[in-house]
């Protein structure tokens, strides 16, 4: 037996370190992989029961997440834990013998083959050594987006879905409504110095595609592509993290596998990907949107790293036509405002399809690349490889942050109302002006504050669609319903072609029904019809935003299409709208009256034209008009209702005759709170 093993020929040999890394990459994974299928669990059994999440978390609301977060720990300390074992494996070399000498002579027969599996992905992956200094060297490209834009788009996309849409860094934060825009610039001087120290490739700095920055830089954006209200057919907020997973995947392929991309195949994959999420909704709908997501991802550095070679020319028209890709697909909306609009009016299919056909031209011009050739003759084989690993380290992480944060966003559907022993729905209307408030700063946060002060319990908002790249494809919604504890319909998408209507509601929304109203001239006029689950009863709101005052026949049309709309409800109903009418004149009769069969909040308040709140089958107890601060520039309107009772008079009462449960804060009374008090009448008004 010596002297076989002394003349056996090595057939393999590796340091014992990479016993634990497999361990520890085959334990991680296992815990994603059971994360995933958890998350599906949880949104199957509360996204989608309500009555499940009642009964299993009313009794101590939030103990079962908590609990989460203790065995998460446990699972990852007890992992990482086990890593560290690998500094003590690094002295220790596991060698596989040929005892037999079957291998003699084969020796250089290895040797090929060991190299071979060096160059493959995984291979590349676990082969180099780790060094500390080429660890944050690489954190500091990405971070900068020098070396690999596509990678550094997901830390932005993914602080977004942390902070519910907005990048805490950007130039419309500061520190008053969420920002960390120190921070941010300190990483960032941090990341320059740091990434000025090794060699870099500058020609690869660009931005991300129009696809890329259209659908991708926010991971809700294709969510709100497909939502079509409740029940809930398809994906929520929190499932924006399949999009970061789909991403990171294509971030892979890209750096990998960079010969994939410059193929028939993923030409083909992105046609598919974008006629699915142009075509369909829910989760067939999505499926598209992921399919998109790995190939312009998969894209993005061949390409970029392709128009490089072709100098600032191919990157100056590049540019041209990415700003005129930004321009159309706001004039799909915009269409009303702008010289020659009429011709891209609801065409966002003609966006998508000139989107497809560019990235095409570019993948069948981009030289064909192996995945040991990408930038190999700049930096050579070795300090790309070493780049490639760092940089699938970073991605792992990011991804596990995404995967976090998915879990603590996922809705607890456990909300209470602020009266419920009244049995009181508090609803306001509010056009918020894409929550940007006249000093340009994002605005959400202060919205949160006036709703939760004013104990609304179901508000509609108008001009809230912000899923375009001038709003920076933000959702308001999303951050003031998880703030306050509120089920969310984001309305109509941004395909639909509207400036956007939501509902946000304490109370659970049993089904809901987007509807596009007639508009042959001007701009489209979304409105939302819902029937809430309010105190055991069945309760309709609408919320509607009607066209502008220039197009008097869309409004016609519109008026007579939501008085049949509210006419054909047999339940106690509330409209939340933006009229553009006059009181007691022109259409307002068409919303008031027979045809509707509808009552105005207050029929004597003539200091109206836009909003409007109207209601029938239901006791409305009081109206107030609040003044927007510095906001936006509409007022906040509320009215407040009992449910289960008849709709009384329109006779008014001293506040003092009002039970206490049914007022409203006293707190906006005389100069009020924050630039926001109770105007026009200067305190709220109450009824019998």
């Amino acid at each position: 037996m010596a002297s076989k093993a002394r003349n056996g020929d090595i057939i393999l040999a590796f340091s014992g370190k990479w016993v634990s890394w497999v361990h520890t990459v085959v334990a991680y994974s296992a815990f994603v992989g059971a994360l995933i299928t958890g998350l599906s669990l949880h949104y199957h059994k509360i996204v989608q029961n309500e009555y499940y999440v009642t009964f299993m978390v009313h009794r101590v609301a939030g103990a079962y997440t908590i609990y989460s977060f203790f065995e998460w720990a446990l699972i990852l300390f007890d992992v990482g834990f086990d890593a560290v074992t690998a500094i003590d494996f690094n002295n220790f070399e596991l060698m596989i013998r040929d005892t037999k000498d079957s291998s003699r002579g084969s020796q250089q027969v290895a040797d090929v083959v060991l190299e071979k599996e060096r160059e493959k992905p995984l291979g590349k992956i676990l082969s180099p050594s780790l060094s500390w200094s080429e660890a944050f060297d690489t954190a500091a490209e990405v971070y900068n987006g020098v070396r690999h834009p596509a990678l550094q788009s997901l830390p932005c996309c993914i602080a977004k879905f942390a902070f519910r849409t907005n990048n805490p860094v950007w130039p419309i934060m500061h520190a008053g409504n969420g920002g960390w825009n120190k921070l941010g610039f300190a990483l960032a001087v941090l990341a320059v110095f740091r990434s000025r120290r090794s060699s870099t490739d500058n020609a690869s700095r660009s931005r991300l595609l129009f696809g890329m920055h259209s659908l991708l830089s926010d991971s809700s954006t294709t969510v709100l592509w497909v939502w079509e209200g409740f029940p809930v057919r398809g994906p929520i907020a929190a499932n924006g993290v399949f999009t970061i997973l789909a991403m990171g995947l294509g971030v892979l392929i890209s750096m990998f596998i960079p010969g994939a991309v410059s193929s028939m195949a993923n030409f083909i994959a992105i046609a598919i990907g974008a006629f699915m999420l142009t075509t369909y909704n829910n989760w067939t709908g999505f499926i598209g949107a992921l399919i998109l997501a790995i190939c312009l991802m998969a894209s993005a550095g061949p390409l970029i790293d392709s128009a490089a070679r072709n100098g600032p020319a191919a990157f100056g028209f590049g540019f041209l036509m990415y700003n005129v890709l930004v321009l159309a697909h706001v004039w799909v909306v915009a269409y009303a405002f702008v010289p020659g609009g009429p011709l891209m009016r609801e065409h966002t299919d003609w966006v998508m399809i000139v989107t497809v056909l560019f990235l095409g031209a570019g993948i069948f011009a981009a030289p064909r690349m192996d995945h040991s050739s990408r930038l190999q003759p700049r930096f050579g084989s070795h300090n790309q490889t070493r780049y490639k690993t760092y940089s699938a380290y970073i991605l792992v992480v990011l991804e596990l942050l995404a995967l976090s944060t998915s879990f603590l966003r996922f809705p607890t559907n456990n909300y209470v109302p602020y009266h419920k022993d009244e049995k009181v729905i508090t609803a306001g209307i509010w056009t918020i002006h894409f929550s940007l408030d006249n000093d340009m700063w994002s605005s959400e946060r202060r919205m949160r504050d006036l709703v939760k002060e004013m104990e609304i319990d179901v508000i509609g908002f108008l001009e809230s669609d912000l899923q375009r790249i001038i709003m920076g494809n933000r959702d308001t919604t999303q951050y003031i319903a998880e703030d306050l504890g509120m089920y969310v319909d984001y309305g109509p998408g941004p395909n639909k072609h509207t400036w956007g209507s939501a509902l946000l509601s304490k109370f659970p929304i049993l089904n809901s029904t987007h509807h596009l109203l007639p508009s042959p001239v001007g701009e489209l006029a979304p409105a939302i019809h819902a029937t809430l689950d309010a105190y055991g009863e069945l309760v309709d709101v609408v919320v509607f935003h009607s066209g502008q005052e220039e197009d008097p026949e869309d409004r016609r049309l519109q008026s007579e299409y939501l008085a049949k709309l509210m006419q054909g409800s047999t339940r106690p109903l509330i409209l939340l709208s933006y009229l553009v009418i006059k009181p007691l004149e022109g259409n307002y009769h068409t919303y008031v009256g027979e045809k509707s069969g509808m009552r105005d909040i207050d029929a004597s308040d003539w200091d109206r034209w836009c909003e409007y709140i109207l209601y029938k089958g239901i006791r409305r107890v009081g109206y107030a008009r609040v003044s927007r601060s510095t906001i936006t520039d509409t007022e906040l309107q509320v009215g407040k209702f009992v449910v289960g009772q008849p709709e009384g008079t329109d006779e008014r009462i001293n506040e003092s005759e009002v039970p206490t449960g049914l007022r409203f804060p006293a707190m906006f009374r005389g100069q009020g709170v924050r630039g926001h008090r109770y105007h026009v009448f200067d305190e709220p008004r109450y009824y019998i």
